[in-house]
């Protein structure tokens, strides 16, 4: 009699423990079904990586594929705390191309246009930092693919915002010849952030601060996108 009452109480608890599985997994899948798809997703390109270092500054040798990387999870960060979903073509200093290929670039190019063009996203937004021989430029430049009227909008909207953050932000938008604009399927943008080769703009891109402002105004710059 003693075994048959320690088996239904072992019974019970273990009937017991089973139930409030039961609940919590019920409701866990309540709460996962429930939770809204982003209204809007966006690819973030951080351009170079690996090898390929891009620009470098002139006075620190920091290289444009660590900032445009820096750069690419601040905007992250700042999208999906604003709800829109996000897909990064790169999330670290690795490069994209295949170790094995002959021609690494294009390698690269391709897995970039396979990520971008894959996502589903709403539109892209390719990040770089700029260098030019006259120390002297300086300031974040905009470009869209030619006789994209849509990527248009999207560059005027981003270039416009970054105009009311920073006064030597360039007042127009340009056409820019670049892989991954002209191979999207959506909307883009490749924005160059700043010269690395201007001594003060190379340290303020170094900034933390700088960056999370500048992110913010690319942020604005989507948004109003995306009212539009």
């Amino acid at each position: 009699m003693r075994f048959l009452t320690i088996k239904k109480k072992t019974i019970v608890i273990i009937l017991s423990v089973l139930i409030t599985l039961a609940s919590v997994i019920s409701v866990a899948a309540i709460t996962t079904s429930s939770m809204p798809k982003p209204e809007y997703t966006i690819v973030i390109d951080a351009g170079h990586g690996g090898r390929d270092g891009g620009a470098i500054g002139k006075n620190t040798g920091v290289t444009e594929s660590e900032l445009n990387l820096m750069y690419a999870k601040e905007l992250q960060s700042l999208c999906e705390d604003y709800g829109i979903g996000v897909v990064m073509t790169r999330s670290d200093m690795n490069g994209l191309y295949d170790e094995s290929a002959t021609n690494k670039k294009k390698s690269e190019m391709e897995r970039r246009k396979s990520i971008i063009n894959g996502s589903g996203a709403d539109i892209m937004i390719s990040l770089h930092m700029n260098a030019f021989p006259l120390p002297s430029s300086n300031g974040a430049y905009v470009f869209y693919a030619k006789g994209s009227e849509q990527g248009l909008n999207l560059a005027k909207s981003v270039q416009t915002s970054l105009c009311q953050s920073f006064d030597n932000a360039r007042q127009y938008v340009s056409v820019g010849d670049y892989f991954v604009l002209n191979y999207s399927t959506m909307p883009s943008v490749l924005v160059e952030c700043g010269f690395l080769s201007n001594p003060q703009e190379e340290k303020n891109l170094q900034s933390k601060e700088y960056c999370e402002k500048f992110c913010y105004s690319l942020l604005a710059g989507i948004l109003a996108y995306f009212e539009m």
